[in-house]
């Protein structure tokens, strides 16, 4: 199973055939690595309503005849699109042909292009054979635990630009909690307000013994093993 990281909070996740695209935030996204015209995708995952992670949902989905599965209040209005939107809430969970995926609490504000006032998510990933759990946009709280007391996080996609959501120091201590094996840093470097030091961050993880951190620049990707 392959993860690429498309910028910001965007990766596209692969695996026999099928492609799961989290966060489109494509157009307009300067470290964006890739079209919303060209990536592929069978599915949609929305963390939140931000512009910076709704993005191009409604074009790719069109294209694509992707299903999009977002917090009830977000999918209802995707639906009003045409798209095939799936509405779950929290700990809800959405069974597919290649996996499932649970939506779960992040601590961060939530407000559609169109105005739609929703909270923030997270969502575990069941795909590939691993479990990955992409906190979304959030600060640090002790419910990030959670997730993994129901089942070993594999992989964690963790934000850590500060400012909109926690900064780097505060990301070491999430990826204590979560307690995955693997942990990949997002939403850092995008605009100014979120400048981090991704290298610093992978040292003081790994310097704690908490995880393996996989650092990615935009267009890169890492193979699950």
């Amino acid at each position: 199973m392959e993860i690429t990281f498309l910028g910001q909070s965007c990766f596209l996740l692969q695996d026999a055939g099928v492609s799961v695209l989290v966060d489109p935030f494509l157009t307009g996204n300067p470290k964006g690595a890739a079209k919303a015209d060209e990536v592929p995708a069978d599915a949609i995952l929305l963390t939140h309503g931000h512009q910076d992670h709704y993005g191009d949902t409604v074009e790719i989905a069109k294209r694509t005849g992707a299903s999009v599965q977002a917090i009830t209040e977000i999918a209802g209005e995707l639906g009003e699109e045409g798209l095939n939107a799936i509405d779950t809430n929290f700990g809800g969970t959405a069974e597919y042909e290649w996996g499932s995926v649970r939506i779960v609490p992040a601590f961060h504000t939530s407000t559609t292009p169109k105005g739609t006032v929703t909270p923030a998510g997270g969502l575990v990933i069941e795909f590939g054979g691993k479990r990955i759990y992409h906190l979304g946009d959030t600060a640090l709280f002790s419910d990030l635990a959670l997730p993994g007391k129901r089942g070993k996080i594999d992989i964690a996609i963790v934000p850590i630009g500060g400012h909109y959501t926690m900064d780097r120091f505060d990301a070491v201590v999430a990826t204590e909690f979560v307690g995955a094996d693997v942990v990949i840093p997002c939403h850092y470097d995008t605009f100014p307000p979120i400048e981090a030091d991704a290298q610093a961050f992978k040292a003081d993880v790994e310097h704690a013994g908490f995880a393996q951190v996989v650092v990615l620049d935009p267009g890169q990707s890492y193979t699950a093993k």
